[in-house]
């Protein structure tokens, strides 16, 4: 029997297991639409495409399912960008499929028509046009296929409107073997024996624990390998829950605005063993001075990662997964836990001389308490999403982070409008869980729309907003480079966010002291409805450690003096 090619997209979808798609209908995607309609498939609509993508993300990132998007021509696509190029620098599984003008209009300069593909090129894994609706089914599993498999990340379907209504045979592919991309899963003995010698004969290793862990699912694995060789562990923005915050071998994050520990470890150590990470620059500093001292293993699902930035003495092209279970297989009888106790003991030592803290002010909540305090009273009931700038960084910095997939936030493209849409993903793949969004007051304007979807969808997040007045992070920036001329970094004139939040139908609270604080948040959990905590915090707190960039993670600035 033959069905159209709608219909075909809502058979693969089915087969695939999705159990929910985002998006934004429009007239190049509406026979599409119209099957949905007819299906009764679950569908968010987002009021903007921007967060429908993000909102696919998150749950993407939460659940570790590929996450779908659907999104019309044009402008429906354009607005679509900036999702696919966060989910892209981060690497996570998306298929976002959306219309496009017929295909004898396609070069015509057609009402919304806009290349697509081309566009999308530069930010997506794989891409493609349908032009016939036999290739359809092939097409869409391919997709899929491409998302969560290897290094994973987003790839874009791109129908146009005549071949959603041809009609064709649905054969669905059982597999799929593609010439030209082939994941390399399991990695060499030999570089991994090699590996393991490495890491026996070193005095000061250390553990660089990247986003890779996590895509893996290898957390565990990587938890019982750090334990059985007693190896000290730093973590990226990308993995911050891998090891979780109550381990003894947990540094804390490293980079930019990392704990001093963390980067002096990274940059006294004599061997990395890098799982998973690709050596950003907010991570390294100056890369000449970037872990000088230590030779590297580099374990990656992508070989194009290794060597890209460092030179590495032990490359190890594989999944994670595979890879750390030979080295625990292998490091059982080689490598003694006990021969890095003094290693391990001045590391902790930095961590009393400096360790992770800020000065509290009887009159005014400090950003950082309002984090800590989420940690204390929700912990791992709580799924935590930021949005881009300070608080993404005193999230990273003080939640007790405590399983994989649990901070939620845009590494790579670092996009404000991010966390709002991205905390509903993640509620949808975990009702269960209390889905909080530690954001500012730049930032929670960027995707504002979506509280209507939030009220109409009954998605409960609880959006937490450091409210500091300003572009934080940027005028941070200012006041240390830039002799403190906040150009265009004022944010004085602001909405009220309670009403505002009521107007949607949902609930708002203006804080301004502890109580204030404890007394909404409880309020919140209890009648899961979408709301803004707006609390007013400290104008002129500033995150710290930070490495200036272009700097060395050694040479960290650990408080701010004003000059006399």
């Amino acid at each position: 029997m033959k069905i159209s090619g709608s219909q075909m997209v809502i058979e693969a979808l089915q087969k695939e297991g999705v159990k929910v798609a985002y998006g934004y209908p429009g007239g190049a995607i509406m026979n599409v639409y119209d099957e949905i309609y007819k299906n009764n498939f679950k569908h968010i609509l987002t009021r903007h495409e921007q967060a429908a993508i993000h909102a696919a993300d998150g749950y993407a990132r939460a659940s570790g399912e590929v996450g779908v998007a659907i999104v019309t021509s044009g402008p429906g696509f354009t607005n679509a960008i900036t999702g696919l190029a966060t989910a892209f620098t981060d690497s996570i599984p998306m298929v976002v499929i959306s219309g496009q003008v017929p295909i004898t209009m396609i070069g015509t300069d057609a009402f919304q028509e806009i290349d697509a593909v081309g566009i999308s090129r530069p930010c997506v894994k794989h891409n493609y046009l349908v032009k016939d609706v036999k290739d359809l089914p092939r097409i869409l599993k391919e997709a899929f296929y491409i998302a969560r498999s290897g290094r994973p990340g987003p790839v874009h379907v791109d129908i146009p409107k005549d071949v959603t209504a041809q009609m064709g045979t649905f054969e669905y592919p059982k597999e799929i073997t593609l010439k030209t991309y082939k994941p390399h899963y399991k990695g060499s003995i030999k570089q991994i024996k090699k590996a393991i010698e490495a890491i026996s004969r070193a005095k000061k290793p250390i553990l660089y624990l990247g986003g890779g862990i996590i895509s893996s699912g290898a957390s565990d694995l990587v938890r019982e390998f750090a334990k059985m060789t007693g190896v000290p562990a730093v973590e990226t923005l990308m993995a911050r829950g891998v090891l979780g915050h109550e381990n003894p071998l947990l540094l804390g994050m490293l980079g930019m605005h990392g704990s001093y520990a963390s980067n002096m470890a990274m940059s006294e150590a004599d061997l990395m063993i890098a799982l998973g990470p690709r050596f950003d620059d907010r991570v390294t500093g100056r890369l000449d001075e970037f872990a000088k001292h230590a030779k590297i293993i580099h374990v990656d699902i992508d070989p194009s990662s290794i060597g890209k930035l460092v030179d590495v003495d032990y490359p190890i092209v594989g999944d994670l997964t595979n890879v750390v279970t030979e080295m625990i297989d292998m490091a059982k009888d080689k490598i003694d836990p006990t021969a890095y106790e003094g290693w391990r003991t001045l590391l902790n030592r930095y961590n009393e001389i400096h360790p992770l803290g800020y000065k509290e002010d009887s009159d005014r909540i400090k950003p950082q308490w309002v984090i800590e305090r989420v940690g204390e009273l929700l912990g791992d009931k709580a799924f935590i999403s930021t949005d881009v700038g300070q608080h993404q960084m005193w999230a990273a910095q003080f939640y007790p982070f405590s399983f994989p997939r649990q901070f939620i936030t845009s590494g790579g493209l670092g996009t404000m409008g991010f966390g709002f849409p991205a905390a509903m993903g993640a509620h949808e793949a975990f009702p269960d869980k209390v889905s909080v969004n530690f954001t500012g007051d730049g930032s929670i304007l960027m995707n504002i729309q979506e509280l209507m979807t939030a009220v109409e969808h009954n998605i409960p997040v609880i959006d937490i907003i450091l409210n500091n007045n300003f572009l934080g992070m940027v005028r941070q920036w200012q006041t240390f480079f830039y002799d403190k001329r906040y150009a265009e970094t004022d944010l004085s004139v602001q909405p009220d966010f309670v009403k505002l939040s009521e107007s949607f139908g949902g609930i708002g609270y203006r804080v301004t002291t502890k109580e204030e604080f404890d007394a909404a948040l409880k309020d919140a959990v209890e009648k899961k409805t979408v709301c803004m905590i707006d609390v007013v915090v400290d104008r002129l707190e500033n995150v710290l450690p930070m490495v200036p960039a272009g700097g060395t993670l050694y040479n960290m600035m650990l408080e701010y003096k004003e000059e006399s």
